[in-house]
């Protein structure tokens, strides 16, 4: 079997606002999510077949999760179990406009104790792209295996593509998740980066300049999403800018996610290397993944919200129009 794109890292339960209850209270709602668990179930729901690797716990949540990574039609044989540490729980909030912010139950949580004997090395030698994120760099006994299966995947001449996907919460010292990051970057072709995280891994406050130090240290191709201003992005042939769409918005959790799955998809699709393509091309790729973000910032949750191919084509056939 070959994977259009294996994912490692975070596999997790979001509880994200689903109202009040009659007292005033917030209720929440159960959804499965993790930023590399998303972008993998963004390619599959899309037509493309990819595969996870990754750790929950022996616990109810860890296999309602392994069911919804089989149900949306992800591989889970690189999944693994343990009864060290529950799954890792994440509980969202949402501010009056539906940008996130996040409390991470994880002391360490069951993502964090993946081994690196738990990597099934086979699924990375199966894969056109090998994706992985910045979480399951935070924590000694997951960094580990993470970055044996990059330095495999290097070796492999994969294409790699990066989420430096920064949640304060998760590092003790903001220094330390920096220089982390940053490390991490030279692994990679593809990088995924909100302005702010752009802003924290190159200290660099105009974009233009920002985007050149990225490609400096050694990516390819650089996207920069920005929620309701579109996403920039950077490669050999130039750098520019895709508006979003014009959509209401319900919960943008999972939206870079969504972003980032539809891109590495649509990669998966052609024979040259991403930096082999057209700007043109490239332009037309962020556009369709703007889309997918656009649809999945109007569902709540980040697995549940991911579109299909049929409606982000019906949704682009639409005439929908941007900001």
């Amino acid at each position: 079997m070959i994977y259009d794109v294996v994912a490692l890292g975070e596999l997790l339960i979001d509880f994200t606002p689903a109202g009040f209850s009659a007292e005033g209270y917030p209720v929440y709602q159960m959804n499965p999510g993790g930023a590399p668990a998303n972008v993998a179930v963004a390619v599959s729901k899309l037509g493309g077949k990819s595969a996870f690797i990754g750790k929950v716990g022996e616990d109810y949540f860890g296999y309602f999760l392994k069911k919804v990574l089989e149900k949306n039609g992800v591989e889970t044989k690189g999944l693994k179990f343990t009864d060290l540490s529950p799954t890792t729980l994440t509980f969202v909030h949402l501010d009056e406009k539906g940008e996130r912010s996040f409390t991470f139950v994880r002391n360490p949580g069951a993502d964090a104790l993946l081994e690196s004997d738990d990597v099934d090395l086979s699924l990375i030698e199966n894969a056109k792209i090998f994706h992985f994120g910045s979480l399951s760099l935070s924590y000694p006994t997951c960094k580990k295996a993470t970055t044996k299966a990059v330095e495999f995947a290097t070796k492999l001449s994969k294409l790699i593509s990066y989420d430096p996907n920064h949640r304060p919460m998760i590092w003790k010292d903001p220094k330390v998740a920096k220089q982390v990051m940053v490390e991490a970057l030279k692994y990679a072709h593809i990088v995924k980066l909100s302005q702010e995280e752009l802003y924290l891994l190159t200290s660099e406050e105009d974009l233009e300049k920002a985007l050149k130090t990225v490609m400096k240290m050694g990516t390819k191709l650089v996207f920069i999403t920005m929620g309701s201003k579109g996403c920039y992005f950077a490669f050999s042939k130039g750098q520019g800018h895709v508006p979003a769409f014009n959509v209401k918005v319900v919960d943008t959790t999972g939206a870079g996610d969504a972003f980032l799955g539809a891109v590495l998809y649509k990669l998966s699709r052609v024979e040259l290397l991403p930096w082999e393509l057209s700007y043109k091309d490239m332009e037309q790729i962020v556009r369709f993944a703007n889309a997918v973000a656009g649809l999945c910032v109007t569902k709540r949750g980040a697995i549940p919200a991911l579109p299909t191919l049929e409606e982000v084509e019906r949704f682009l056939g639409g005439g929908q129009s941007c900001f």
